[in-house]
């Protein structure tokens, strides 16, 4: 794979604009990382990550999602433990499904299941998230 790949996403909310309300609010660095379910399936989260814990709840992750108009906050510390199955297009841009019933179809490659499971058609690569960045682990 080439060495500047860009992974794709479709959050939920204005992601740039988040996570500069919370860096200024909290004084740390927050980036935002990626959109998916956590545990819950079908309830996608943006997730970002602190430069620093919160000194609170001691989190690195927090998710944001919206219901009923609101938005809901959780502790995401848990996206650590989650594969990301990646396929890629034919600009060289890798795609994830979000959520258990999101299925990408893209430039003849499929992916499905979100972090429940992968099905997938043509080439995937496996990808985890370590200190807010995406690394790739395998290929399958």
């Amino acid at each position: 794979m080439v060495a500047n790949i860009e992974i794709k996403h479709a959050p939920i909310l204005n992601v740039e604009k988040t996570a500069a309300l919370y860096t200024e609010k909290d004084g740390v660095n927050v980036r935002y990382v990626c959109t998916t379910d956590l545990e819950q399936s079908d309830r996608p989260y943006d997730i970002f990550y602190r430069d620093t814990p919160h000194p609170e709840f001691g989190n690195r992750y927090f998710g944001l999602t919206l219901k009923d108009d609101h938005v809901l906050i959780t502790d995401a510390d848990v996206i650590e433990t989650m594969e990301f199955g990646m396929i890629e297009d034919r600009d060289k841009n890798l795609w994830y499904s979000q959520s258990h019933h999101d299925c990408l179809f893209i430039d003849g490659s499929m992916i499905d299941g979100g972090r429940k499971y992968f099905r997938s058609k043509g080439r995937v690569w496996i990808y985890k998230i370590r200190n807010g960045e995406f690394l790739c682990t395998e290929e399958e």
